[in-house]
């Protein structure tokens, strides 16, 4: 028998490597409606996550459902050398949304809407570098993390891709020694800081790193892939500050819990040739239809207005329930940052044991990005589950 053929006394654990790469919360959830989950047991948790900021209509929205099951019964794949109507659609829809961006790359994920962002700009500059800010993450495959800063993503992943650099948030003069060079292609920012530790960037530093992009020759990138579709108050962060970047990633909500992702950007900086990149998956029937249906729902719902609105009470109430037990409480819109003075990790537990979910973001701070379904009363409910769990870690009490 050769040593590889598995036998009855050496059984391989089913799942046992998808645990150990991204971790577990030891819990099952097999259903949901709304911004709720239900365990295999039966338990109700309110979910504060949206699945990593995934599920922006909540779990089992019916407009979400009915565009996919009536896609999966009329055509469920297309190459992309084919068009199809829903990608034709959903082009448009994203082109109206973003101009004058008028081009776009659709994908499945946020970490490849950046390489393809990242390929975008070498290819349309003829230049490699790449600048993004102290605290950033773009994502896990190659490109991507190369642009990710925290080293704990990038341990032991090396070596990574070459022509990829950091400079911190804020210093523009350490930027503009690293435009000087006249070899970035693209320096790439996140409006919020979500992994980060939901930090806003100051609108002043953005208008000014992309008034050195075009100083320089190189594209100004806006990481949207947590921040757009409504998540922080705006269709997308950067509108917050009357920005103008030349090419926005998206992903995450903009599916609503289906995997899509696109790079949109201006054909006016030239023309990519035929087959420079491409995506078997990317496009598909079921993700347009999956991205239309959210579109439509955000607007329809008025759910943009709402996430401003809910997430300005959010903030407010979380401030008053966390008082001085936590050293800092940030945000905007539904996506929010309680910083703690120690470690996070026993009020993830501490809430999931009373029922919800939240996030972590660094070693400190709990991250909420709520449905934008989620109503004030789900909100209030959350503000204060987090506030006692918050004071409870600090001796105060629930």
């Amino acid at each position: 028998m050769s040593p590889s053929t598995p036998t009855a006394a050496a059984p391989v654990a089913q799942g046992a490597q998808d645990a150990r790469l991204a971790g577990s919360r030891g819990l099952e959830l097999v259903r949901g409606r709304g911004p709720w989950v239900w365990d295999a047991a039966g338990r109700r948790y309110l979910d504060a996550t949206s699945m990593m900021g995934v599920a922006s209509l909540g779990h089992a929205h019916p407009s979400l459902a009915r565009a996919l099951e009536q896609q999966a019964q009329q055509l469920a794949a297309c190459a992309a050398s084919f068009s199809h109507p829903g990608r034709d659609a959903l082009v448009a829809r994203l082109g109206a949304l973003l101009a004058p961006l008028d081009r776009v790359f659709l994908c499945n994920s946020g970490t490849e809407s950046v390489e393809a962002a990242v390929k975008l700009a070498r290819v349309l500059t003829g230049r490699p570098g790449v600048v993004a800010l102290a605290r950033a993450f773009h994502g896990r495959t190659y490109g991507a993390l190369s642009a990710t800063w925290r080293e704990h993503h990038r341990a032991g992943a090396g070596p990574l891709v070459p022509g990829f650099a950091h400079v911190p948030a804020g210093d523009l003069d350490a930027l503009e020694a690293r435009l000087a060079a006249g070899d970035v292609a693209l320096v790439l920012a996140e409006v919020v800081q979500g992994e980060g530790g939901v930090h806003l960037l100051d609108g002043e530093f953005l208008r000014a790193v992309q008034a050195s992009c075009r100083r320089h020759g190189a594209l100004f990138g806006v990481d949207e892939v947590q921040t757009g579709c409504g998540r922080t108050g705006a269709w997308f962060a950067y509108r917050h500050h009357d920005l103008d970047p030349d090419v926005v990633c998206l992903a995450k909500g903009l599916g609503a819990g289906f995997p899509v992702g696109a790079a949109v950007y201006r054909s006016s900086l030239g023309e990519v040739p035929v087959g420079a990149h491409g995506s078997t998956f990317g496009g598909n029937p079921l993700a347009c239809a999956a991205a239309l249906a959210t579109l439509e729902t955000l607007e329809r719902e008025d759910l943009v207005r709402a996430a401003a609105e809910n997430g300005a009470r959010l903030l407010e109430r979380l401030r008053a329930a966390c008082g001085d037990a936590a050293v800092d409480v940030r945000g905007r819109g539904l996506m929010v940052g309680v910083e703690l003075p120690d470690a996070v990790a026993p009020v993830l537990r501490a809430l999931q044991e009373q029922g919800t979910l939240a996030l972590a973001a660094g070693r400190r701070v709990l991250r909420l990005l709520p449905p934008l379904v989620s109503g004030t009363a789900e909100l209030d409910e959350l503000a204060d589950a987090v506030g006692a769990a918050v004071r409870a870690a600090r001796g105060g009490g629930a």
